[in-house]
């Protein structure tokens, strides 16, 4: 189940023609109500995509009733001609629903500095109409992919009956700001948009941002979050957050398993930290030091390079008094070598990193890949 688990929610995906493989590439996900409360949350990075710049302005309000999507195209460095392709896609939607164009997010992804074809996108748009069903969940899923090897999709059911449902893409470019992707989340819990977005503020701070497979961060990430209230349930907010958390640690963790290239998942676990940013500043060091995630693809447990990584940062530790495991192997402790390295085994996919900096009780996790010759191959001839 996907997006369409939620009642309330129709969705299609159809093949525009935007993508050379002919695959599917257009999605499209309806509101249909009682409620169109929204969030969304999107990249940090300055440099914005048209459709980013446009959804920012749609969500303001907190209203959205429909989510365009499209593969094949990142609409970014485009200018006032492809801000025009995202208008005119907005307005299109709104035609054929029925409602106003202020009320349709637009997303794209793909190959930044290439024109939309904007005639495709709008015949896209009136076959997506024409196709919408509150089955097309993980058809819609399929249709937002670009370099991802499958789709991506999660949801949960509450105890009280209440659903709530997603899909993300995504495969590289895996870095804060939400790490690069595009997700959709629904629910038909009836729940305000002021508590929409905290909770999903909450859960992708812990959750998408929380991911960086090669430290590179997109123009074009966003994650939104509808409600259509269509259960008639009201959650507290407690268990709405459980819930949506769930979901995007979900679909995130989907989303490092399908990494351009990876052969190894790694989560960085830091814990002794003096603070929570302390904590992420470490475990992102390490994230993103290419000696180290290169030997981890080598299946050698350099350990040297952990703590240089770490060295690197302003938190607060002493150098010489730290503790790190791989795979449950603590191989170096207090500024010396503990264990012998040739006992950690590196032969399974999912690779544990445990550091104790001993300077305090916060803690968190960072998720990374290994760096591999299928991703320099894969991110070399993307544009080709």
């Amino acid at each position: 189940m996907s997006v369409t688990a939620a009642k309330g929610f129709l969705a299609a995906g159809v093949r525009a023609g935007l993508k050379k493989s002919g695959n599917l590439d257009l999605a499209l996900v309806v509101n249909v109500g009682p409620s169109a409360a929204a969030a969304a949350v999107f990249t940090s990075n300055r440099a914005l995509a048209n459709p980013v710049i446009w959804s920012k302005q749609v969500v303001a309000d907190g209203e959205v009733r429909a989510i365009l999507l499209n593969s094949g195209g990142a609409n970014c460095y485009t200018g006032a001609e492809g801000f025009q392709t995202t208008h005119a896609s907005a307005e299109k939607t709104a035609e054929l629903l029925g409602i106003s164009a202020g009320d349709v997010l637009v997303c794209s992804t793909g190959l930044i500095g290439e024109q939309l074809d904007r005639a495709k996108v709008l015949t896209g748009i009136e076959q997506a109409h024409a196709e919408l069903s509150n089955h097309a969940g993980p058809i819609a899923a399929e249709a937002i992919m670009t370099t991802d090897k499958v789709p991506k999709t999660a949801h949960r059911v509450a105890e009280s009956g209440w659903v709530i449902g997603g899909m993300a893409k995504g495969a590289g470019m895996l870095a804060p700001g939400l790490a690069t992707m595009l997700v959709v989340i629904t629910t038909d819990a009836v729940i305000s948009s002021e508590i929409l977005d905290q909770t999903l503020r909450s859960a992708t701070r812990v959750t998408f941002d929380r991911l960086d497979s090669d430290g590179c961060m997109s123009t074009n990430d966003t994650v939104a979050l509808m409600s259509s209230g269509a259960s008639g349930i009201e959650p507290s907010v407690e268990e709405f957050q459980e819930l949506l958390t769930a979901v995007c640690h979900d679909l995130g963790q989907q989303l490092l398993t399908d990494a351009e290239g990876a052969s190894h998942d790694i989560a960085i676990a830091v814990r002794g930290a003096a603070s929570e940013d302390d904590a992420v500043e470490v475990g992102r060091s390490i994230a993103r030091n290419n000696l180290f995630k290169a030997a981890i693809f080598g299946r050698d447990p350099n350990w040297g390079r952990i703590l240089a990584a770490i060295g690197t940062t302003s938190a607060e530790f002493d150098p010489y008094n730290i503790d790190v495991s791989i795979n449950g192997v603590r191989v170096s402790s207090k500024g010396q070598p503990d264990q012998p390295r040739n006992l950690v085994s590196l032969e399974a996919r999912a690779v544990t990193i445990d550091v104790n900096l001993n300077a305090g009780t916060r803690s968190a996790t960072v998720y990374t890949n290994d760096l591999t010759h299928e991703y320099v191959t894969e991110n070399s001839e993307y544009s080709s």
